[in-house]
């Protein structure tokens, strides 16, 4: 062989190296994001989501891609985004916001792994068999309690100890919304106070609902747990501070766009613990083994900026309680 040609044969040889390396890697990792709100509506969830990812040793963009579907508040287009997602092959999908994603991804997909983030009883909705031992290919974490909905109405019996009535305001779409209502209408008797159902589930709604509890003197609100209360979170606020009704709600969130109070679990660690089971799956684990994880810290906030403007005192025993005052 001539030299030149030798040369020319190296050369080719040589450029073919790395696209041989390339095509010896291991495609990286798609994980499916579902979500029924809006990105702009839960950005800290996100980065903390990507945080329990990042505690597993996966980096978007460096070893795994997300593919996400966000449903904007149209619940309707969830079933068609779940398709999505399980035709993409993804490698595991996070159908996360609690009800109904969850629900729509499961009845989508048996074989894909499911990692969610659920605001109800997993077992009575059919995600899980057991939650020691989800069995299929769905776990997650939820932040399922009706104990907490008795300690709401507690607090809010303290804060507003004379209020007539009490308005429980609730989306009558979610599946979880009688179980909560039983055990606030239970709390509510106990006290011996009136409870009376405020049904929302469009935003139309949620004045209507307001308005009629403005009607009832000395009255108050407990906002029952649910995604699109939660999207429409700095509406709710809004309308309680225009009726001046005092309100306690189920996630800091609330307080800190203006509620008067919330008690419940903090949020953002069920989605760092959702990225954390994703971590493990993607590592090889199976859904089935990982228990689904039922949040236990809670956390009390109180407004006291909005309890001035209501002109409210509250009680030392209350403030003693909170974890943060926001003034």
């Amino acid at each position: 062989m001539k030299r030149r040609e030798f040369i020319t044969v190296l050369g080719g040889t040589a450029a073919a190296w790395p696209l041989a390396a390339r095509a010896q890697q291991p495609a990286m990792p798609v994980i499916g994001f579902i979500h029924p709100l809006s990105p702009e509506k839960v950005p800290h969830f996100v980065a903390a989501w990507h945080q329990g990812l990042g505690e597993l040793g996966f980096v978007e963009g460096k070893n795994i891609a997300v593919e996400y579907r966000w449903a904007y508040g149209q619940y309707d287009r969830l079933p068609e985004l779940a398709a999505e997602l399980v035709n993409r092959k993804v490698a595991v999908i996070a159908a996360v916001g609690g009800s109904p994603s969850p629900q729509i991804v499961e009845a989508t997909t048996r074989t894909i792994p499911i990692v969610f983030t659920s605001n109800g009883d997993p077992v009575t909705e059919g995600l899980v068999p057991s939650l020691a031992q989800p069995g299929g290919n769905a776990t997650g974490v939820t932040i399922f309690g009706t104990a907490a909905v008795a300690k709401r109405m507690q607090l809010l019996h303290e804060v507003v100890p004379h209020s007539s009535a009490i308005g429980f305001l609730m989306n009558p779409t979610n599946p979880n919304g009688d179980i909560e209502l039983k055990a606030a209408q239970a709390a509510a008797g106990s006290l011996g106070k009136e409870l009376l159902i405020l049904a929302a589930s469009s935003e139309a709604e949620i004045e209507v609902a307001f308005a009629s509890m403005a009607q009832q003197r000395g009255s108050a609100i407990l906002g029952a747990t649910d995604t699109f209360l939660f999207g429409q979170r700095d509406r709710v606020v809004s309308v309680a501070a225009h009726y001046r009704i005092p309100a306690i709600y189920y996630v800091r969130e609330f307080a800190e766009a203006g509620g008067l109070m919330a008690y419940g679990n903090r949020i953002t660690e069920t989605y760092r613990q959702a990225g954390i089971y994703i971590g493990r799956i993607l590592k090889g684990e199976k859904p089935a083994d990982l228990p689904v994880v039922q949040a236990t810290k809670y956390e009390f906030l109180i407004n006291l900026k909005t309890a001035k403007a209501l002109d409210l005192i509250i009680p030392s025993g209350v403030m003693s309680i909170a974890d943060e005052v926001i003034e």
